[in-house]
C-alpha cells in the first residue's frame, strides 16, 4: 500500500485522538461516583428493607396494641356490671354473694395482668417507631447523598462528552483526508490491536510495541520509498516513518 508521507503523518494525528477518545471513555466508566452511587445504593436498599420491617412490626403491635385495650375494657365492663349487681343488693344468696366477690376480685386480677399487656405492647410499639423514625432519617441522608454523587457524575460525565464531541469533530475532519484505504487498514488493525493501529517510528523502535526493529528491518524500511506505508514485524503496526525514526 502507498500514501502520501503527509497523509501518514496525519495518521498520526488520528491515531493520537483515538487514543484521547479511549482515555475520556475510561475516565467516564471509573469516575469515582460511579462506586460510591452503588456503594450507597446497596446501604439505601439495606436499610430501606429495615424500615419496610420496623414499620411492619410498628404496624402489627400498633394491632396487637388494640386488641389488649378492648380486652382490657371488656373485663372492665364486666367487672362494672358485677359491681354494680353486687351494690343493687338485687343479690341475696349467701353464695351467689360469695361467688360474685369472686368474680370481682378475679376479674381485678385479669384486668391487672390485660393492662400489663398493654404496656408491654406499647413499649415494643415506641421501640418500633423510634427505630423507623431513625431509619426514615437514615434513608433520607443516604438519599441525599446519593442525590449528590449522582449530580456530580453527571456533571463530570457532561464535561467528558463535551469533550469527547469536540475530539469526535475533530477526528472527522483529519480521517476525511487520509486515503480511505489506508484508514481502513488502520481501523481494522486499531480494532485488532488495542486501540493502536499505527505508531512512530522513534529511533528504530515502534512506539506502538515499544520493541527495537532489527538491523534487517531498519534496512528494508530505508530502502523503501516514501511513499510506501510499511509495518512493523512484531506487531504488524503501520510504521510512520518522521525525521526521528533514526534511518
Amino acid at each position: 500500500m502507498n500514501a502520501e508521507p503527509a497523509d501518514q503523518i496525519r495518521l498520526l494525528d488520528v491515531q493520537a485522538l483515538d487514543v484521547r477518545l479511549q482515555q475520556l471513555a475510561h475516565k467516564r466508566r471509573s469516575l469515582p461516583e460511579h462506586a460510591e452511587i452503588e456503594s450507597l445504593t446497596k446501604d439505601l436498599t439495606q436499610l430501606r428493607d429495615l424500615l419496610v420491617a420496623a414499620q411492619t412490626e410498628e404496624s402489627d403491635t400498633a394491632r396487637e396494641q388494640t386488641k389488649a385495650e378492648q380486652d382490657v375494657d371488656q373485663v372492665r365492663q364486666r367487672a362494672a356490671r358485677d359491681q354494680q349487681r353486687l351494690d343493687s343488693g338485687a343479690v341475696t344468696s349467701p353464695k351467689d354473694l360469695e361467688n360474685l366477690q369472686k368474680e370481682i376480685v378475679s376479674l381485678a386480677k385479669r384486668q391487672g395482668d390485660l393492662e400489663d399487656v398493654v404496656l408491654e405492647v406499647m413499649e415494643r410499639r415506641e421501640a418500633a417507631q423510634e427505630r423507623a423514625a431513625e431509619l426514615t432519617e437514615r434513608v433520607g441522608s443516604v438519599q441525599a447523598k446519593i442525590d449528590d454523587a449522582n449530580g456530580r457524575r453527571d456533571a463530570a460525565c457532561e464535561e467528558i462528552d463535551g469533550e469527547v464531541a469536540s475530539i469526535g469533530k475533530e477526528r472527522e475532519v483529519i480521517a476525511a483526508a487520509v486515503p480511505a484505504d489506508l484508514l481502513k487498514l488502520y481501523d481494522k488493525l486499531r480494532e485488532q490491536q488495542g486501540g493502536i493501529g499505527a505508531a512512530k517510528l522513534y529511533q528504530r523502535t515502534c512506539q506502538g510495541c515499544r520493541q527495537e526493529l532489527s538491523i534487517t528491518d531498519i534496512n528494508e524500511i530505508r530502502k523503501a520509498p516514501s511513499g510506501t506505508v510499511v509495518r512493523c514485524e512484531n506487531c504488524r503496526r503501520i510504521l510512520v516513518r518522521t525525521s526521528e525514526s533514526g534511518l
